[in-house]
């Protein structure tokens, strides 16, 4: 079986460690990091990824931007893309989201059940 492709952007590299072994320990996917937006920019327009998952809050290039590249180009507009932030979103950043992205996760929650099945329900 192939394994799944994942791109985790962000910019805390605590952050990016965890979120790459927590999913490569659960077997069948290859994940890629990005440290900030323009990198995962770089890498999806070279690479095909399944599932992105973002931090929104990064210097530069921010999470929206990141989602703004990948809505923007008929080959990467599907891909399945959840949202981490530390932040709480105000209700325009809400709305700049609003049928952009398939979920919006606390960082907190990063490897507890909820977030794994997500990971897995959007990758069937």
């Amino acid at each position: 079986m192939e394994s799944i492709k994942i791109l985790v952007v962000d910019d805390e590299a605590p952050v990016r460690e965890m979120i790459k072994k927590g999913l490569s320990q659960m077997g069948g996917y290859s994940v890629e990091v990005a440290q900030n937006g323009a990198e995962a920019i770089e890498k999806i327009e070279k690479d095909v990824f399944d599932l992105v998952l973002t931090d929104l809050m990064m210097p530069e290039i921010d999470g929206f931007a990141v989602l703004e590249a990948l809505r923007s180009k008929p080959e990467t507009a599907a891909i399945p893309v959840i949202v981490a932030t530390a932040k709480e979103l105000t209700p325009d950043e809400k709305n700049r989201l609003s049928g952009q992205i398939q979920a919006l996760m606390q960082k907190g929650d990063f490897l507890n059940d909820e977030f794994l099945e997500e990971v897995k329900s959007l990758i069937k």
